[in-house]
């Protein structure tokens, strides 16, 4: 990085270079210029320094990071994590799909979910995956059926749903009693009995994850101490656990959260491991947002500038089928021109930034003081996770285009949908002419 840049607080990897904002050493005007907008652009660097938190504290365990993909699923993203030695956590069949055909290990994966179809079962365990993470009774008893159909022994980790209130929007936690995940805590051993009774199955370990953006260490520590508990007397009961997973979480900063470090977390939450005597136990986590969060930008330009009596709205062409988590969970994005204004200028009109979707609730910033004109760009930060993967079609819109930064190179990791793209799966019904009609 350029010693004189203006880096981004928070943002290590991004920074405005002679009035320009760009990514590593990649100007993101020049990227909007050749791929348009709505536009996401993400940092290789800034993927793989999350990532090296999590290797620096685990250094010397016994540990395996499985990147929670749901948070960002798109090829070249999986394959960076794939080629830094990651396995991966997945959710749905569709999801294993992605991990192969990026060069993941299946045998390094982990396959989550509440609601696993046999179909994906099948797929799963011909894949030769690394564990199922199983989420209700139902679920062992037809895994241990679909496996044995196919002459295998299906290895299993139970999510256990400890009833720990992680602090998040409700929306995104799901480690409490009211939440669909994971098999109540005080049901644990007898469910544990039962997957070691079944034909079909093989106990290998045990699963926890309470939530999403958690910005504290008290619920991972409260959580750990359940865990380790059960461990101690599903054991006890004689079945042994080869592998805890203590899930992902972590929070990023959006805006001015301090959610702790991965290595420090991680630091902490190992004394506490060592202190109950598991230290040299295999350990799994799986970390999504905290991995790719902060690592990508989504670039929109402004329309129109609409001034109101009550507010003044600014029309970008981005909008929530691009950037859904404000609508969704009324969440906050940093957003910054691609062109530096100074403070004073910056320091007018506020605007509430809305997209062109036919909906009141379509907006990605409220209240955000800019100074803009049509036809200037906007960067909307810490649009790594949660955005590209949850992006729909909705009002016919096509999905953005993609970019990989790599130091000074860029790399077009997805082209730009096309409403052709979107109606090529459709078929109007053959209709006969009511005059031919007998």
């Amino acid at each position: 990085m350029n010693p004189a840049s203006t880096v981004l607080p928070g943002h290590p990897f991004l920074a405005y270079r002679q009035g320009a904002l760009a990514l590593e050493d990649v100007n993101l005007s020049e990227l909007a210029d050749m791929h348009g907008t709505p536009l996401f652009v993400y940092s290789k660097a800034a993927m793989l320094a999350a990532l090296a938190a999590y290797q620096r504290g685990f250094a010397g365990r016994r540990a395996h990071i499985c990147y929670a993909m749901k948070a960002n699923s798109t090829l070249a993203v999986l394959q960076v994590f794939a080629q830094a030695g990651c396995g991966f956590d997945i959710v749905s069949g569709g999801e294993l799909q992605r991990v192969l055909a990026a060069g993941g290990d299946p045998s390094r994966t982990l396959f989550s979910g509440v609601g696993k179809t046999p179909a994906e079962m099948r797929q799963a365990l011909a894949a030769g995956i690394g564990c199922f993470n199983v989420e209700s009774e139902p679920e062992l008893e037809l895994l241990s059926q679909v496996a044995m159909g196919m002459g295998l022994r299906a290895p299993v980790s139970i999510r256990v749903n400890p009833n720990i209130d992680a602090g998040t929007h409700p929306y995104i936690s799901t480690g409490l009693k009211g939440n669909k995940f994971g098999i109540a805590h005080e049901r644990v051993l007898q469910t544990y009995q039962r997957a070691a009774a079944l034909p079909g199955l093989r106990v290998v370990g045990i699963d926890c994850h309470i939530g999403s953006q958690i910005t504290q260490e008290a619920p991972y520590l409260d959580a750990m101490d359940r865990m380790l508990d059960l461990v101690q007397t599903i054991e006890a009961a004689g079945i042994p656990i080869e592998h805890i997973d203590f899930g992902g979480g972590l929070g990023i900063d959006y805006n001015g959260d301090q959610p702790p470090a991965a290595d420090r977390l991680w630091g902490r939450l190992l004394e506490r491991v060592d202190a109950r005597g598991f230290g040299q136990r295999k350990l799994m986590i799986e970390p999504g947002r905290s991995l790719v969060g902060n690592a990508g930008v989504c670039l929109t330009e402004v329309l129109y500038l609409k001034p109101g009596e009550q507010k003044n709205f600014c029309i970008v062409d981005a909008a929530m089928n691009d950037l859904p988590r404000p609508a969704m969970y009324q969440a906050f994005h940093q957003i910054v021109p691609l062109q530096h204004a100074d403070a004073a200028a910056a320091a007018g009109l506020r605007w509430e930034v809305v997209g062109p979707v036919c909906e009141s609730g379509d907006w990605l910033g409220h209240d955000r003081a800019l100074a803009i004109r049509p036809g200037e760009r906007l960067a909307v930060l810490s649009a790594g996770a949660y955005c590209m993967s949850m992006a729909s079609n909705y009002n016919t819109r096509n999905r953005a285009a993609e970019v990989l930064v790599d130091g000074d190179r860029h790399h077009l990791i997805r082209q730009r949908e096309t409403v052709l793209d979107q109606i090529r799966q459709e078929r109007l019904p053959d209709s006969t002419p009511a005059s031919d009609a007998r």
